[in-house]
């Protein structure tokens, strides 16, 4: 048996309907497709998006064409870079010229760029890998809450409810420490490598329940709808009909909310670099930058500038992106 999704029924639009003269014979997914190539902000943000990924996985080669890193103090090797009395850049507007196109860090006299380059590396990175792992444990959990019933409905959901209970940010901030104490000695510096993997281990730890809730209560709906009792009546077992009848019918959920997700785990983990319990120096990393420019505004508010506006572009394009990819896969939803 096979769901509403997955039938392929041929779309028919009446010329001058809602979604314009869409001809018929197009799959649902090509129906998709032509919904979002027409919304040009969801165009224009999946551009944006697509450039930052491209910074971030193109880093080494930004640097090495741009012919610097972000590790390197500049300023302490160059001493008419940087005031020898203030540490701020001597040009005017954070040391910005054609030789260090954002500028150099105060004190250190790092380059800007390289910086801003591989922190978006760093953070897409932690994001990326909290968001996939809380997507799967969400469809997991959520989708066996929903479909079982019973007593295993009943103690998923009272864990889902606990882990909502927590308050998210306190949680954080005080666990991180936690963690990194309970395997490396407070003798010992912490490697980057470890820090960067209790991140995403405590991002995914309370990052999953609100998917996990959306899909249960979507698989509660879809579990008594007729394509279900037909898939039972025939005998598939539960796992086919988990597989071919209800997670085709979760994908618009899933994407939307995994859209959502990744920013919101973007900006927490720049969150607690700020703070001192996340990414410390000298791993490059958007909190930290803010973390540094904050000791800075007064004299060079040049340094903050530059992550504060890619911080800003990278959200608002990704949540647009979402909401654009919500409309295109269910065109009755109205923003």
């Amino acid at each position: 048996m096979t769901s509403p999704s997955q039938t392929g029924v041929v779309e028919k639009t009446a010329p001058g309907g809602p979604e314009g003269e869409a001809p018929a014979g197009l799959a649902p997914r090509q129906l998709m497709w032509r919904r979002f190539r027409r919304d040009r902000t969801g165009v224009i943000s999946a551009c944006v998006v697509a450039f930052f990924f491209a910074v971030a996985v193109l880093a080494p080669v930004i640097a090495w064409l741009y012919g610097k890193d972000p590790y390197t103090t500049y300023g302490l090797d160059r001493p008419e870079l940087l005031d020898p009395l203030t540490g701020y850049p001597m040009k005017p507007n954070g040391g910005i010229d054609g030789e260090f196109w954002f500028g150099v860090e105060p004190k250190l006299g790092r380059d800007v760029l390289t910086q801003l380059v591989y922190g978006i590396r760093t953070s897409l990175l932690i994001g990326l890998a909290a968001t996939v792992l809380s997507t799967l444990t969400g469809i997991v959990i959520g989708v066996v809450a929903g479909y079982m019933g019973g007593r295993t409905d009943y103690f998923l959901g009272r864990l889902i409810d606990l882990l909502l209970s927590f308050p998210q940010q306190l949680f954080f901030v005080a666990f991180m420490p936690v963690v990194t104490a309970l395997f490396v000695s407070p003798q010992k510096e912490t490697p980057t490598y470890f820090r960067v993997t209790a991140l995403v281990m405590v991002l995914w730890l309370l990052g999953w329940m609100q998917l996990a809730r959306l899909l249960r209560g979507q698989v509660l709906s879809l579990r008594e709808r007729e394509f279900v009792e037909a898939a039972r009546v025939t005998g598939a077992s539960p796992w086919r009909i988990v597989r071919k009848e209800l997670l085709p019918n979760l994908v618009t959920p899933i994407l939307v909310q995994s859209t959502l997700m990744l920013p919101n785990f973007v900006t927490t983990e720049a969150a607690l670099s700020f703070l001192g319990v996340g990414v410390v120096e000298p791993t490059p990393d958007w909190g930290r930058m803010f973390a540094k420019g904050a000791n800075f505004y007064e004299g060079d508010i040049t340094y903050m500038f530059f992550p504060g506006i890619a911080m800003v572009v990278f959200v608002v394009a990704f949540n647009l992106l979402g909401d654009s990819v919500r409309d295109a896969m269910d065109p009755k939803t109205t923003r």
